[in-house]
């Protein structure tokens, strides 16, 4: 019987929830299924990492630079680049990240992703959870 899926939830100041994928599997769930196409989708570009989605707002209140670095720094700690300086994180809607069929596992497309360079980093207060 395959593992339950594992997800990583952090709640930012403002309201802001980021969800982080464990497992390949757990970061197709997370990008495919559970992600909606006007939340935002980080990865760290060019090396393995989990996929991250930061949660869009009912009210659809924009997220602000800050938010946006603080996910991409989300998204770099969960990578393999987590020990190193600034690392460079593809951004873009969930609505543009697309599964190639019959792709592996943790395996996307992305189209129209902007980069953000940050230092890996978690914020403090971190809340662990399953979805």
């Amino acid at each position: 019987m395959p593992e339950p899926p594992s997800i990583h939830t952090y709640e930012l100041p403002g309201g802001w929830t980021v969800m982080v994928g464990k497992t390949d599997r757990d970061n197709d769930r997370l990008s495919i299924k559970l992600a909606r196409p006007g939340d935002w989708w980080f990865h760290v570009h060019g090396m393995p990492g989990s996929h991250v989605i930061l949660k869009t707002k009912e009210n659809n209140e924009k997220p602000g630079p800050g938010i946006f670095k603080t996910a991409a720094a989300i998204a770099a700690y969960h990578s393999k680049a987590s020990k190193g300086g600034t690392v460079p994180v593809s951004c873009t809607l969930a609505r543009y990240v697309t599964k190639p069929r019959g792709a592996k596992p943790g395996t996307v497309t992305i189209r129209k992703e902007r980069i953000i360079k940050v230092r890996p980093a978690i914020p403090e207060a971190k809340k662990e959870g399953s979805e």
